[in-house]
């Protein structure tokens, strides 16, 4: 009975740890706020998408500045971010030089295909 316990406790740490190795807070943090903003964009509700330009740029930063965990590509991860947060910027600035809603209906829909990038581009297959 013991062994079977320690069995069952040294699997649950191992899904534990593997799911851990996969998370990456900072992709976690910058997907909350591009969820908020592309999906209303998407829907012509360029309000939220004007009200997080900053803080796009912000997250992307952070983001492209994290470490890369266990289950991700940093080789191909990299690159990626750097373009991510090119064209978050390039966003923030169409929204504060008062740029046309198609523009950064266009905008927002690069950087959200650059996150999906990141995310089926990037993850080590096992």
């Amino acid at each position: 009975m013991k062994s079977y316990i320690l069995f069952v406790a040294v699997m649950l740490l191992s899904c534990i740890a593997s799911a851990q190795e996969k998370s990456w807070k900072e992709m976690h943090d910058f997907h909350s706020v591009m969820s908020a903003t592309f999906h209303p964009a998407e829907e012509n509700d360029f309000k939220p998408l004007k009200e997080n330009a900053a803080s796009l740029v912000a997250k992307a930063k952070v983001w492209a500045g994290s470490t890369v965990p266990q289950g991700y590509n940093a080789t191909t991860a990299k690159p990626i971010l750097k373009k991510l947060v090119a064209k978050c910027e390039e966003l923030e600035s169409a929204v504060k030089s008062g740029k046309a809603d198609a523009d950064l209906k266009k905008l927002i829909t690069e950087a959200h295909d650059f996150f999906h990038e990141i995310m089926e581009k990037c993850r080590d297959k096992k």
